[in-house]
């Protein structure tokens, strides 16, 4: 200090400002060097941080792959009980059979069948993955027998829809209980086994 007190006045405050200008300066730039060090470490801690998560997202779906593996294989079991009961095969007899089946525990006359449509896109749902087809059927039943015939085929059949129900007085027979008698037309639109590619 006593070096600094005996220079000239003039060459001290010199002196002065070029060590204040150097420290200014030399702090500036560790400031500046280190503030990017700075944000270049919190940008890969932050990276660091993603990485681990990733990695521990990984891991848990590996620990898991034998549950979700299970999960499939019993979602694929139960699409394949589902599609069991869809239409295969020869759909014209497919269809004949299932109703004449069904048709057995009501007191319900079907002699009518069209034939059947062709195979084409589901239009019932949009987007659907399933084909459809149509028949139209034809035949009389009380009103009463026919209304649960009705409900209970499509409550024991989720794959097949009823379209277009008609239903008329039938004309053909006059006078006492045949008066509740009707004659009905309808579509059945049932969906179509994929087949296996």
């Amino acid at each position: 200090m006593n070096f600094f007190k005996k220079l000239p006045k003039e060459k001290r405050n010199q002196l002065l400002l070029v060590l204040i200008g150097t420290v200014a300066i030399l702090s500036g730039l560790g400031l500046g060097l280190v503030s990017a060090q700075y944000d270049g470490l919190k940008n890969t801690a932050e990276q660091n941080a993603a990485a681990k998560k990733k990695l521990a997202d990984m891991r848990e779906a590996v620990n898991n792959a034998a549950k979700y593996e299970a999960a499939v294989g019993e979602a694929r079991k139960k699409l394949a009980d589902m599609e069991s009961d869809l239409a295969t095969g020869d759909l014209y007899a497919w269809v004949i059979n299932t109703l004449r089946a069904f048709k057995l525990r009501y007191k319900v006359d079907v002699p009518q069948f069209s034939p059947i449509g062709p195979v084409v896109d589901m239009t019932l749902l949009p987007d659907f993955p399933y084909k459809q087809a149509t028949l139209t059927i034809a035949g009389t039943a009380h009103f009463h027998d026919f209304g649960h015939f009705l409900a209970d085929f499509e409550n024991e059949f989720p794959h097949i829809r009823v379209v277009n129900l008609r239903l008329d007085a039938n004309p053909s027979l006059a006078g006492g209980q045949e008066q509740e008698l009707v004659s009905f037309t309808m579509e059945i639109v049932t969906l179509v086994k994929p087949t296996q590619s």
